[in-house]
């Protein structure tokens, strides 16, 4: 069962290509802060834009730095089943320790449709797989129903990350799963009221940058320190605004890794980098923490 604190990582880029030193470097920066495990090639990697040798490169590479001292999820999921197949079956290869699959985007699948499409892709590996719900970019959310009927016929699909930013599927999905099947919130800040439904930790954007703060609060939610979560939430509260408000993931999540040193601004179009205004902003919610 996946359970803690995961990270959805960046990918770095250099001249248009993969920043392999700062790749590496962010992964140790994961590993230092006691992460449960790193997401590379997902939403906030980019994937959309990666071409399959770059995005198998991303894994082989995250999987040797990691070398077994954090879990590598990482991301195989695609619009076509058979690209999301091929993906994950490589990425099995590669030595990962499970796979992020994506709701089908730009299809606009049925219910059934998603089932079919999970399935194959469960029946094509050995590996354990975690759901991704993310209607915000899918259009369609994997319903209670349907992630219960997944669960019940394949084994390897243990996990959901739930990124529809609505703590009520929590409770829709505690109801329909089995128990063991691990809900995992998709939104930094959202994991407070996630967890106090019984998701059991988090895939983060924010921990790229503050990887030990999210460390503590997930630790803190799942030792029952309510309050102690609370408070490290109340604190960086701006900081998670700013990191999702200020522009579409992972543009600001980027601009501040690369003005904390971490990495290159670049991003790929059809994304493009902070405008001026929000880059300064987002200096400023950065000064406050002291992390500049």
């Amino acid at each position: 069962m996946f359970r803690g604190t995961y990270t959805a990582l960046i990918t770095p880029f250099r001249d248009g290509r993969l920043d392999e030193e700062a790749f590496r470097k962010l992964i140790d920066l994961q590993i230092k802060a006691g992460i449960t495990g790193i997401v590379p090639v997902g939403t906030t990697g980019e994937s959309p834009t990666l071409d399959t040798e770059e995005h198998l490169n991303v894994i082989r590479i995250a999987v040797e730095a990691a070398a077994g001292r954090l879990q590598v999820i990482a991301g195989t999921g695609a619009n076509s089943t058979s690209e999301a197949i091929y993906l994950t079956e490589e990425a099995e290869k590669l030595g990962i320790d499970g796979s992020l699959q994506v709701t089908p985007y730009y299809n606009k699948p049925s219910q059934e449709g998603l089932y079919q499409h999970y399935k194959a892709i469960a029946l094509s590996t050995r590996l354990p797989i975690m759901l991704y719900s993310v209607p915000g970019r899918s259009i369609v959310s994997i319903a209670p129903e349907t992630a219960a009927r997944l669960a019940a016929e394949c084994e390897n699909i243990v996990s959901i990350k739930e990124a529809g930013g609505d703590p009520e599927r929590v409770d829709q999905l505690q109801a329909a799963l089995p128990e063991g099947f691990s809900i995992l919130s998709g939104d930094d800040p959202l994991t407070i009221d996630f967890m106090n439904r019984g998701a059991c930790g988090l895939v983060s954007v924010a921990t790229n940058i503050v990887p030990s703060v999210m460390v503590g609060l997930v630790n803190a939610m799942l030792e029952g320190k309510t309050e102690e979560a609370q408070q490290i939430h109340d604190r960086y509260e701006p900081l998670f605004e700013a990191l999702m408000g200020l522009d579409t993931n992972p543009v600001p999540i980027k601009a501040a890794a690369a003005q904390l040193g971490l990495c290159q601004p670049e991003i790929r179009l059809p994304l493009v980098e902070l405008n001026a205004q929000h880059s300064s902003q987002l200096n400023d919610v950065l000064k406050n923490y002291n992390l500049l």
